[in-house]
């Protein structure tokens, strides 16, 4: 208490000191004094206030203590006189035994009186049910049933209570109500029959399907009451619980099974389409029924019975199963398809759930799949597999086919532009466009995959393609006069290969994605790559052609006949516009092509005719009727060629310039300047060689050996360099030795 005091004048004087710190504050001495006196009185009046209700709580606590005191005494009081009371009346209740076998005998009698007039009208009640079913009123069916049940079920019921262990009794009232039992299956099979049909029932007589729920939902109120005594009693009467909802949604499910199973009308040896009118059926039905659950039949059941919504998963897992059947058969390819776009596909579209009618009550999110992932994927395993062995067989066939018309008698059509062409590209293009449509029908993964197969497939094709266009050609070859329209099939086929490459882009924009492109277009270069080199090939085999029919004329060159005047020229250059003219039909990219080899062979072979030393002129006069001539001739070929290759925008006039170059060194008539007029040729001619330099200084006749050693050796010193637009022209020709240059002449 002392601490507390000093605590407090402490506190006092640093306040006072606090408020007296300044002369002129002690003028106010008074005042602060007053103030704190207030403050004062009014924390001592809180005070006592707060002790004064403590007090207060204090004491009422006490009074309620004490009064909990006297009652628990006086229950302490009641306790020991209920005690005394329960042992003084136990010899009591033990001598009222009998008045409670006559209380329960008495509850048996009234109940028996109670239901004495159902006792003896149960024969005249079944047989007024039993018409009542076979009439088809089967709520009155069924309240009599509920009458005889009842007197039935309380006569069993009291007979328990009195004595449970009696089984004659309880089998002697079985056997009087055993007819109820009878009509109670019978009632269940008249609705059972109404729900197999409930679909049509629904729409031709709806209340017939309500009296049925009705009645199936009367049975359910009995049977959770029955199920509650139960619990009490421990009594069950024969036949409870019937379980008819249960049942109810079994025969559903039961139906629907069989209304899935019953859509196949046909098999595969009746009608190839078999499958997809089973699924057409399928599909027809379900949505209808469906429509019709969602319309028609919620009204005809109560909400908390869900009835769309069994029904809809009833559908659902019968189709599932019903899907898993087919996957699980031999199916052919077209078969799988058409399963998997069903599942896949046409399940989910509007056609079928995604149906506006169907809508929002159909979730396609909540449904799991018809098939499963590893289903799918054996299914498309073997749709891949099959397909890949139907494309091989049917490449192969169309192959064979196209085959056949290259002997034909007759030309071969031409498309719309005029130029030849064979029905292969088309038929191998919608072989591999009605398998892209079908596989996009399923899904794009399958399209990618089916895509891939079919330019892998493309690319061995190709191949094939290529070795039976080379035996063509061979077969030719050996006997020229068969077929007789080797040329016009040559055309087609090399007109076939732009077809092809221009059909394999197509497709590829049309049924590729930007994203997978990369990966599949690798194939791309393979296939153009054979397809050129088929084209070049047919392009070689038509020169061919052409040169073998020039020969003759060709070995006339730089000879001493064409020096007297042979129209060797003139005749190369009918034949070959002949021939030209034959190759009108060959499409523009090929036949330029085409005309450009042709201008450079022909060149070639004249530049051979030279440097094989046919010739060896023996004056001026006659290296320059030779030269001249040369130059004539090369102009002419100058002629043909642009003739030829008018339209194609290129210039070849280069090829003839080597003739013309050529016949410059032989006609020089000073020997001095022979060197500089080499020098200039083997300059524009980078791949000139020396024995070509040699042929050609044979040929003029008057150069001593001195000066073509000293030419030789002069240009060896400094080759030159061939630019990159540069043709070789040279390089090809051979220069024979002495000898056969001396049996030549």
């Amino acid at each position: 208490m002392k601490e507390t005091d000093r605590e407090a004048v402490a506190t006092a004087v640093q306040r006072v000191a606090g408020m007296l710190q300044r002369p002129d504050q002690l003028d106010k001495v008074e005042q602060y004094r007053r103030r704190e006196a207030r403050k004062k009185a009014s924390v001592e009046a809180r005070l006592k206030a707060a002790i004064q209700s403590q007090l207060d709580g204090v004491r009422t606590g006490l009074s309620q203590l004490h009064n909990a005191l006297n009652d628990v005494k006086d229950i302490q009081q009641s306790l020991a006189d209920v005690s005394k009371d329960w042992r003084q009346s136990i010899n009591t209740i033990e001598s009222l035994k009998d008045v409670k076998d006559a209380v329960v005998q008495h509850s048996q009698l009234a109940a028996a009186v109670e239901n004495l007039k159902n006792i003896f009208s149960v024969p005249e009640i079944v047989r007024e049910t039993q018409d009542l079913i076979e009439q088809g009123a089967l709520l009155q069916a069924h309240r009599k049933l509920m009458d005889l049940e009842c007197s039935r079920d309380g006569l069993m019921y009291e007979q328990y209570r009195m004595d449970s262990g009696n089984t004659r009794d309880m089998t002697l009232i079985h056997g009087y109500f055993g007819s109820t039992q009878g009509l109670s299956d019978e009632l269940a099979k008249q609705l059972w029959m109404v729900l197999q049909r409930s679909l049509v029932t629904v729409r031709r007589d709806p209340t017939l399907l309500v009296s049925v729920v009705r009645i199936i939902e009367r049975e359910e109120k009995i049977d959770r009451r029955i199920l509650d005594r139960k619990k009490q009693t421990g009594f069950v009467p024969p036949g409870r619980p019937k379980n008819w909802k249960e049942k109810m949604f079994a025969i559903l499910e039961r139906t629907v099974i069989t209304r899935i199973e019953g859509t196949q009308a046909d098999t595969r040896e009746s009608d190839k389409m078999w499958l997809v009118r089973h699924l057409e059926i399928i599909r027809k039905y379900v949505l209808d029924d469906l429509i019709v659950a969602k319309n028609l039949m919620v009204q005809c059941f109560p909400p908390h019975y869900e009835i769309f919504k069994n029904l809809l998963s009833m559908y659902h897992q019968a189709l599932s199963t019903r899907m898993q059947e087919l996957a699980s058969e031999d199916l052919e390819a077209n078969e799988i398809v058409s399963l998997l776009t069903w599942v896949l596909n046409t399940y989910t579209s509007t056609e079928m759930m995604r149906n506006v009618e169907l809508a929002p009550e159909v979730d396609i999110g909540t449904l799991e799949p018809l098939l499963s992932p590893h289903v799918v994927s054996e299914l498309l395993d073997t749709y891949m597999s099959t397909l890949t062995s139907n494309i091989i067989a049917w490449l192969r066939k169309a192959l064979e086919t196209d085959k056949k018309d290259w002997v034909k008698e007759t030309e071969p059509e031409a498309d719309q532009d005029g130029y030849y062409q064979t029905t292969l590209p088309a038929i191998v293009f919608q072989m591999f466009e009605q398998n892209l449509q079908v596989a996009a029908q399923i899904s794009e993964d399958l399209k990618t995959k089916v895509l891939v197969l079919c330019l892998q497939q493309m690319n061995s094709f190709l191949s094939r393609y290529k070795d039976e266009a080379q035996l063509y050609k061979e077969e030719h070859l050996r006997n020229r006069q068969h077929p007789q329209c080797y040329v016009q099939y040559m055309i087609a086929i090399i007109n076939n290969c732009q077809t092809f490459k221009e059909s394999i882009v197509s497709l590829k924009r049309k049924y590729l994605k930007n994203d997978v492109e990369e990966g599949v277009s690798l194939s791309q270069p393979n296939m153009d790559g054979i397809l050129d080199a088929i084209a070049k090939e047919g392009c070689s085999g038509l020169l061919e052609e052409v040169f073998l029919d020039l020969e003759q004329h060709l070995n006339e060159l730089m000879t001493k006949k064409w020096l007297l005047g042979s129209n060797a020229v003139d005749i190369i250059c009918v034949t070959v516009e002949d021939y030209f003219n034959d190759f009108a039909k060959i499409k523009k990219l090929y036949k330029k092509r085409m005309t450009a080899e042709a201008h450079r062979r022909v060149v070639v072979e004249y530049l051979r005719a030279v440097m094989q030393k046919r010739i060896s002129f023996r004056s001026p006069e006659e290296r320059k009727e030779g030269a001249e001539k040369m130059v004539r001739e090369a102009e002419q070929l100058r002629f043909l060629f642009r003739k030829l290759a008018s339209g194609f925008g290129e210039d070849a006039d280069g090829y003839c310039d080597t003739i013309v170059a050529v016949a410059e060194v032989i006609k020089l008539t000073d020997p001095s300047l022979l060197y500089l007029e080499v020098s200039t040729l083997v300059s524009k001619y980078p791949d000139i060689r020396d024995d070509h330099i040699g042929a050609l200084l044979a040929v003029r006749g008057d150069t001593s050996r001195d000066m073509k050693q000293t030419i030789m050796e002069t240009l060896e010193q400094g080759p030159a360099q061939a630019s990159p637009s540069y043709m070789p022209l040279f390089k090809d020709i051979m220069v024979p030795s002495l000898n056969v240059a001396k049996l030549l002449k």
